[in-house]
């Protein structure tokens, strides 16, 4: 990646900056002579329609002062901001400065809100209202993109509404997951296994949760599951929260429930990857998402 982080790509791009704007300028220049009043008008030699002729005139002078307005505006702004190469602009701004700057705005603003609920215990402000509506706002902002705005989840993002849950959903375990984040691995069992041991497999794991399949290969699958499988998902195939195993007994499909989707998934394995929030949000946020998630899963008696 060195490439794109050189210092050559800032030179290059003021570079362009400069001569583009100055382009311009003689662009100007050569477009601005004033035709003599009784001269003879020059064409340009295109003809449309056997007379409509193109004229040879010299642009407006109400456009041509407006062009040189943007022109020194453009200057104006590459001397004030940051746009040339390593100079840094006479007003030292930056985005990050700016980003930085709101940000501490909005902790002076807000920091005594999210202090007052990072006191209470998480079950507890999982039925606040008021907790539960700037709950909802962090996560439309931070996690709508993975889960969905209504938290269903999608395929390989987990549903947060149902009582399915990964790594435990007890409100400590949820604070941590999206304070430090999670990195679930299922590993590629297709060279182990063969060409037809991942279907046998596939169709033991549906036998786990009652649906619909192939007896003969379940029988072919069981035992390989209980020799590579089951030290993550356990012998009965209901899973492991300390390592992420999901409950194979059930009829909660991360990755899809179809045989073919199962059988990718045991053939070339997964990779889950849920990014730390606590460095982004803090840890006062990050309490108030947690109750808003726990909710979600355990809403109060008569849904208040």
């Amino acid at each position: 990646m060195s490439e794109f982080t050189s210092g050559f790509w800032e030179i290059y791009i003021g570079a362009i900056t400069i001569v583009s704007i100055l382009a311009c300028l003689v662009l100007l220049l050569t477009m601005s002579s004033r035709r003599v009043s009784g001269g003879a008008t020059e064409t340009t030699g295109h003809t449309w329609d056997e007379d409509l002729g193109e004229y040879n005139n010299p642009l407006p002078r109400w456009w041509m002062w407006m062009f040189i307005l943007t022109i020194v505006f453009s200057l104006g702004y590459l001397a004030f901001y940051p746009g040339l190469a390593f100079y840094k602009g006479g007003g030292n701004w930056s985005s990050t400065g700016q980003y930085d700057e709101e940000i501490k705005q909005a902790d002076a603003q807000f920091g005594p809100m999210f202090q007052k609920f990072a006191s209470r215990d998480i079950k507890d402000l999982a039925r606040d209202p008021e907790a539960r509506a700037v709950g909802q706002k962090l996560f439309l902002n931070n996690c709508a993109q993975c889960h969905a705005s209504d938290a269903g989840g999608s395929r390989g993002f987990p549903n947060l509404t149902d009582k399915d849950w990964l790594y435990g959903g007890e409100p400590e375990t949820i604070e941590a997951t999206i304070a430090n984040g999670r990195k679930g691995v299922m590993p590629a069992f297709g060279a182990i296994l063969g060409s037809e041991g991942p279907r046998d497999v596939a169709h033991y794991v549906f036998s786990l949760s009652g649906r619909t399949h192939d007896s003969i290969r379940a029988a072919r699958g069981r035992e390989k599951f209980q020799t590579i499988c089951a030290a993550c998902h356990g012998a009965e195939g209901k899973g492991n929260p300390q390592l992420g195993a999901p409950n194979l007994t059930d009829k909660i499909w991360l990755h899809g429930s179809s045989e073919e989707a199962v059988v990718e998934t045991i053939t070339g394995g997964r990779n889950n990857l849920m990014p730390a929030h606590k460095e982004l949000l803090g840890d006062a946020k990050v309490h108030v998402l947690a109750a808003y998630v726990y909710g979600l899963s355990n809403p109060a008696p008569g849904g208040k």
